[in-house]
Order: structure tokens, then C-alpha cells, then sequence
């Protein structure tokens, strides 16, 4: 069955660019982007599943979005440090996809936390990172960015090494919702292992949306640690109960955290 799908540049109240398509559109032009340009999807009916591809230098994403339009604020390069590569959002020559998922990518088993899409204040699309404390507030140390796919962890601040920094605060907590229910089996964590500048967690605990609790140990290292759960239907989780290692840094961080299994 085929399913429109409109997809917008917009300033303001301004359409500066449109495409609409049956399953799949795109948009293409050379200028640059201007502050508050904002992409608009527009689908026939919501809840849908969406492959979203905003900038050629960001990967595709997944998205789960529950209303009839969504909306994506480019972002700008306006501090320091930068957690997108170099060109992302910043050339003149853009070309932007959005589609329909199919059955399969729907349906397969993958890390269902990952969205390289996904905004410090998004609405309606999911998965969806947030947490209540980032360091002082950059966008390198955004929760977001430890769901975003890039797993280097070998230094810390522009890209590809941004991560999630908890701003030194011991009651450090992040939430990962899914926006809908999913069937979860195994969990993976890459710790942040700039060291000696970065410490890290040696227990971290998890709590399910049904209730449940997990704690889960972690060794100094800068390889992908794994580890299997029972098998649970749950909306979302959250990391919470960092227990940092006593040693002298103060900077224990997460560049990637992992949630595989399938959509319900």
C-alpha cells in the first residue's frame, strides 16, 4: 500500500523548500542553511516507522514518530566544540531523503536505542535520549550523543569523540524512551576511555518501565562490554546509581549505550 509523505524546509512560517512522494521523497539545492531553518515531515497517519537521512554525513536512522508531522531544527555550529562531522549542516550543496520503513527493518532484530537523529528537545519521534545533568550544557557532552551509533571513545569534545558527560554530578541519571513497546534481550555499554583524564563507573543499575532492576559491574576498559537480560517488554529505561571507581579523575562519561532486540 502506498503512503504519502511530504518533506519540508521551513523558516518560520516560511516554506523554503518541498517535495512530496508516495512512500519515499526528497529535497535537493546548493545554499546554505540560515538560522531556524527547520525540516517538516508530514506522513498520511501516525504512529510510523520513518528512515530519515537529514545531512549526507550524518547515517540513517530509524525513527518511530507518533504524530502526523515532525519536525527537525538544523543545527548550528555555535560553541566550541562540535559533535557532528565537520561538514554536517554546513555545506551548500545538501541533499536530504526521507522514506517509509519496510516490513524487515521494522521487524529485525538491532539496537533498538540508536538514533543518530535524535534532538536535545525532540518531540514526537523516538528513540529519545535525556538526562539531568550535561556538562555545562555542550553539545559534545549531550545525552543524545550516547545513542547516536559512533563508538569512538579514545578522547573526549568534537566529533567523532562526543559522549554523554555527566557534569561531575554524583545523582547523574539518563532515560532512553522508546515511544512505544519493545522486547529487549541483551544491553551494551561502551564507556568514554580517554584515560588518564577520564575515571569510570564500576556499577551502573538499570530500571525497566515494568518495574524491574538490573546492576551491572564494569571493568576499566575501552571495548564494547555486553551483557544479556531476561527477556522483557518495557517502554523505556534508565540509568541511574553511577558508582565511579576511587581514583583520582573526576570525569567518568558515556560515549554508547546499546539496548538490542525487536519491535513488538
Amino acid at each position: 500500500m502506498d503512503n504519502k509523505i511530504t518533506l519540508q524546509l521551513i523558516n518560520g512560517k516560511d516554506v523554503i523548500k518541498e517535495s512530496s512522494g508516495m512512500n519515499s521523497t526528497y529535497l535537493a539545492f546548493h545554499h546554505h542553511y540560515k538560522l531556524n531553518d527547520f525540516y517538516n515531515i508530514v506522513i498520511d497517519e501516525a504512529p510510523r516507522y520513518l528512515i530519515v537521512q537529514l545531512d549526507v554525513a550524518i547515517k540513517p536512522a530509524l525513527i518511530y514518530v507518533t504524530e502526523n508531522s515532525w519536525q527537525y531544527k538544523i543545527p548550528f555550529n555555535l560553541q566550541r566544540e562540535w559533535p557532528y562531522p565537520e561538514s554536517a549542516f554546513q555545506t551548500r550543496n545538501n541533499y536530504v531523503t526521507v522514506r517509509y520503513a519496510t516490513d524487515d527493518e521494522i521487524s529485525s532484530y538491532r539496537n533498538l536505542a540508536e538514533n543518530s537523529h535524535d534532538q536535545h528537545d525532540a518531540d514526537f519521534s523516538y528513540p529519545h535520549a535525556t538526562a539531568n545533568a550535561e556538562t555545562r550544557g555542550e553539545y559534545v557532552f549531550y545525552s543524545k550523543n550516547a545513542i547516536d551509533g559512533i563508538v569512538a571513545n579514545e578522547s573526549h569534545g568534537n566529533f567523532p569523540f562526543q559522549s554523554w558527560g555527566i557534569n561531575q554530578q554524583e545523582d547523574a541519571e539518563m532515560k532512553i524512551d522508546f515511544g512505544r513497546e519493545v522486547e529487549l534481550d541483551k544491553l551494551a555499554i561502551i564507556l568514554r576511555a580517554d584515560y588518564p583524564h577520564d575515571s569510570h563507573w564500576t556499577t551502573i543499575s538499570i530500571e525497566f518501565s515494568d518495574g524491574s532492576i538490573q546492576s551491572f559491574n564494569l571493568n576499566k576498559t575501552k571495548e564494547r562490554q555486553v551483557f544479556a537480560v531476561d527477556k522483557r517488554r518495557v517502554t523505556w529505561l534508565k540509568l541511574f546509581n553511577l558508582i565511579k571507581d576511587k581514583d583520582a579523575s573526576t570525569f567518568p562519561a558515556l560515549t554508547q549505550f546499546e539496548a538490542y532486540g525487536n519491535n513488538v
